[in-house]
Parts: C-alpha cells; structure tokens; sequence
C-alpha cells in the first residue's frame, strides 16, 4: 500500500512538473507572438483581443467551463488528470503573468519563437501522455468530437488544432495566421517523435538456410535474443525455421550486414515497432 501511494505522489508529481513545461512554452513563446497553436490557450490569446481579461482567465474559464459540459455530455471517460492539469495549466500561466508583467518576447523573430515553442510544449506534452495525462481542454472537444459525430479521435484533433490556428484571422495579420498553422502542423511531426521517436526499434523476420550462423551471431556478437517460429511456405508446403529479431539502430545496421554477407539469398522482411514492453532477465 505505501508503494502504491508513492508511485501516485511520484506520478502527479510528473504530470505537475510537466503541466509546468506546457505553460512556460505558452506564456514565453506563444503569447507574445500571439500565436494560436492547437490549445485552449491559443484561442485564449485570440480571445483576448476582444474581451478584456488575461490569457490564463480566458483559459481557466474555458477549460473550466468545458470540464462540466465534458461531465454532463461524456460521463468520467477523461479521468482526473485531465481535470487537474486543466485547472492548474491556467493558474500556471497567471503566475508567470504576475512575474513578468512586461514581457515581451526572448528572440524577437515569431519564427524563432513558434519552433522553441513546438520543442519546449512537445516535452511537457510527451510527458503527460506518457503518464496517461493531457493538457486539458481541447481533449474534451475532440472527446465530444468522437462520441456525438463519429470522428476519429486522430482526425477530431486536427480539425480543432486547425480551427484554433485559423480563428487567429479574427484577430490578428496574416503572418500570424500562417505561423499559427503552420506551428499546429509542426507541432503534431515533433510530438510524435518525443513520443515515438526515441523508443523505436525495427523487427527483422529471417528465412535462411545460414540460420544457425545468424542465430549465433545475435545471440554471441550482438548480445540479444531472438525468438524462433516454425513456418511452411504455401508454394512448396516445405517446412523452415524463422528468425525474428527485435533491434534498435545500431543492432539493425549490424545484423543486416551480417545477414548479406552470410547469405545473400536470405527472405527479411523489416517493420517499425513504435513501442516495447519487457522485463530484462538478471
């Protein structure tokens, strides 16, 4: 039981160092360029223009206001993080506004601004979904999205990231717009790979009659394992045993060289896998 509330106290722990990220992203970056990229806050910053309160206001009571309608309209589907981080998102961002009252901007370039964004938010986005959390709001919306009109959560996405960008043709010139837009685009290429990126690997299925060459070298030149499978091709119904191996880059890049040295005329089929879970044996 202390384990267990340890693990939680670690976990929110995360989730509010990473809920912190976002917002330092948002308020140093996006809000001076009043950029409007794929968040609540972003439309915050177009509402701002025309109603006369602050950006983490604005996002509170948007956020806020769509926690309710999320309870009324989805049922508890969200969870608790959700409801955390879009509540202290805001709060967030209202402190960083009482300490810099004045700020205007670190590069002075909007460019400049929006790609630091997109890699600072991509850090604290990857790690709230790494421990099943998001950045609150907009999630909501596409939850609504999904359930009232049928939309996959994927396409549900984009579609309110673009439609925030392009609410930014209300309020502000059209470099603004573009750079809005364009940062959502970017901003979806760059979380994928925080996301993904550094934890793929590529699986390698191998037929060849070198097999016990290439089961020894994995096992005794690359120190890892393989798993065997017996199979039977469907043209001569001739049993054979196939090698598949899970590698990371620098694995890869060895066992293929290996494998077209040692027999030229081997069947490999190669896929990405984007995730793995195991547990090492001591």
């Amino acid at each position: 039981m202390k384990d267990k509330y340890w693990y939680y106290i670690q976990d929110m722990a995360v989730i509010t160092f990473a809920t912190f990220i976002v917002a330092v992203a948002v308020f140093f970056f996006m809000m001076p360029n009043n950029l409007a990229i794929a968040s609540i806050a972003g439309l915050a910053i177009v509402l701002q223009k025309f109603i006369p309160l602050s950006v983490a206001t604005i996002s509170l009571l948007f956020n806020v206001g769509l926690l309710i309608i999320g309870f009324i309209f989805i049922g508890k589907e969200f969870g608790g993080k959700t409801v955390y981080t879009s509540i202290i998102l805001p709060i967030f961002i209202g402190i960083l506004e009482k300490i810099f009252p004045s700020y205007n901007g670190l590069t002075n370039d909007a460019f400049l601004d929006m790609i630091c964004y997109i890699f600072v938010v991509s850090i604290g986005l990857s790690l709230l979904f790494n421990h099943n959390a998001s950045s609150g709001g907009l999630d909501i919306i596409v939850k609504l999205l999904n359930k009232y009109l049928h939309i996959d959560k994927g396409r549900a996405m984009s579609l309110a990231g673009m439609l925030v960008s392009l609410s930014a043709v209300f309020a502000y010139d059209k470099k603004t717009v573009v750079l809005s837009v364009l940062g959502t685009y970017l901003n979806g290429i760059i979380l994928d790979y925080f996301l993904f990126g550094t934890n793929i690997k590529k699986k390698v299925c191998i037929l060849s009659n070198k097999r016990e060459d290439i089961k020894r070298f994995i096992l005794e030149n690359m120190h890892s394992g393989a798993t065997l499978y017996k199979v039977v091709g469907a043209y001569n119904n001739t049993e054979q045993e196939e090698i598949v191996a899970v590698v990371n880059k620098r694995e890869y890049g060895m066992l293929m060289q290996y494998v077209r040295m040692t027999d030229p005329d081997a069947f490999l089929t190669v896929s990405t896998i984007n995730e793995i879970m195991y547990k090492p044996k001591c």
